[in-house]
């Protein structure tokens, strides 16, 4: 083999892109922490790159600029979260206990992922249409409580919308009066979106103070 022939293929990616990848990631890393922290207005490219430790030569090698670089981050806020929340709802056997116990765990963000919760607090109304993340997990798991007889909607979206809300409300709450919000209260408010959907007080009191999965 010579100098000039190409490198076998392995199906594995490349020295190179796994650089490319620890780059990428690094970008976005920093992007999130700046979300959570003061917002995307005043903050410039250079100083997202000296955040990341990576040149500033290497930012437009993986965004075209700062906005796409920030969707990206929410977009990995989002996603990281969701499949957590895949995770630790995989064993139950209640789609209304799934649904509830997501709401919950992402609620207690605060305490456990302040820098997610922030994030979300901020811009997570402006995802309720993503096709990724935690709005179509959270739609699916309307649909299929609706499906098993739990919930009584007439519109997902609508629910989806309600209960977004709710959370985002509590969120920011929790972040600004943490005084005035702790986990008793994020259950209390679980228990009020459940009854919104259509479960008696007794059932949604139940679901809403269940041990939380991975607690």
């Amino acid at each position: 083999m010579t100098s000039t022939d190409p490198e076998p293929s392995t199906g594995r990616p490349s020295r190179t892109d796994r650089r490319k990848a620890r780059t990428r990631q690094a970008l976005i890393d920093a992007a999130r922490a700046v979300l959570a922290e003061r917002g995307t207005a005043e903050v410039s490219i250079q100083q997202i790159t000296d955040a990341a430790d990576v040149g500033f030569g290497s930012f437009y090698n993986h965004f075209g600029g700062k906005d796409e670089l920030f969707q990206a981050a929410v977009a990995d806020v989002l996603e990281e979260h969701g499949r957590l929340l895949d995770e630790l709802t995989a064993g139950l056997d209640d789609p209304a206990e799934v649904f509830a116990a997501s709401w919950r765990l992402t609620g207690r963000l605060v305490h456990t992922h302040p820098q997610v919760a922030r994030v979300l607090a901020r811009l997570g109304l402006s995802y309720l249409d993503s096709d990724q993340g935690l709005a179509p997990r959270a739609l699916r798991d309307i649909r299929r409580a609706v499906d098993a007889g739990r919930f009584r909607i007439d519109n997902p979206h609508v629910a989806l919308a309600g209960a977004a809300g709710a959370l985002l409300g509590l969120l920011h709450l929790w972040l600004v009066r943490p005084d005035l919000i702790d986990e008793a209260a994020c259950d209390e408010l679980a228990e009020h979106v459940l009854r919104m959907f259509g479960l008696s007080h007794a059932s949604a009191r139940e679901i809403a103070h269940r041990p939380l999965p991975g607690a």
